[in-house]
């Protein structure tokens, strides 16, 4: 026969913290997810003694300079558009990361103008217009295309891509030296 388990220690205020620093250190995070995870672990082990703000210590490790929300968002962004997503896959991810609005804001910038490279990227991994083998017919450049705007690629920018010949970014650079394939634009 197995033996009992064990229930877990009520937590306390200096275990709350050795729990938010043992965290801080191991992962990249943010203020918003660094707070789930300690209101998590009280809900999980229980507490004992004065009540604690999961936010308050969140905030105070920002303050000593363990959580860096900008930064956690930069580094973020950067990763998603290096792996070919677009803006709107990069705002749903740093939402979800509970990066506040300010700091997703100030990134949106890099990432509009890494909006092509991230395309191409995408388009590349995937085989995709000026990267295929050969030219798509009509339903399969649907479905790449598709696929392009649910990895938060603007359509315009998805279907010029997706309609380029195989091995042929000059047609790609040429529109958009000429200003079509705006994000907001139609071509």
């Amino acid at each position: 026969m197995s033996q009992p388990r064990h229930s877990p220690v009520p937590l306390d205020a200096a275990a709350l913290d050795r729990l938010a620093l043992r965290y801080v250190e191991r992962f990249a995070t943010t203020r918003g997810k660094l707070a789930d995870y300690l209101r998590r672990k009280m809900r999980e082990r229980g507490w004992q003694g004065e009540p604690a703000d999961p936010e308050a210590i969140a905030a105070r490790m920002a303050e000593r300079g363990y959580i860096d929300d900008r930064l956690f968002a930069e580094a973020q962004a950067r990763s998603l558009t290096r792996r070919g997503l677009g803006a709107g896959r990069v705002a749903l991810a740093l939402r979800q990361a509970r990066v506040g609005e300010a700091d997703a804001a100030s990134v949106a910038p890099a990432v509009a103008a890494a909006a092509l490279d991230s395309a191409l990227a995408f388009a590349r991994r995937r085989r995709i217009g000026p990267f295929a083998a050969a030219p798509a017919e009509r339903p399969q450049r649907e479905k790449q295309i598709a696929a392009m705007v649910r990895a938060g690629h603007g359509f315009a920018l998805a279907r010029r891509i997706a309609a380029a010949a195989p091995g042929d970014l000059s047609q790609i650079d040429a529109e958009l030296a000429a200003g079509c394939c705006d994000e907001d634009e139609p071509c």
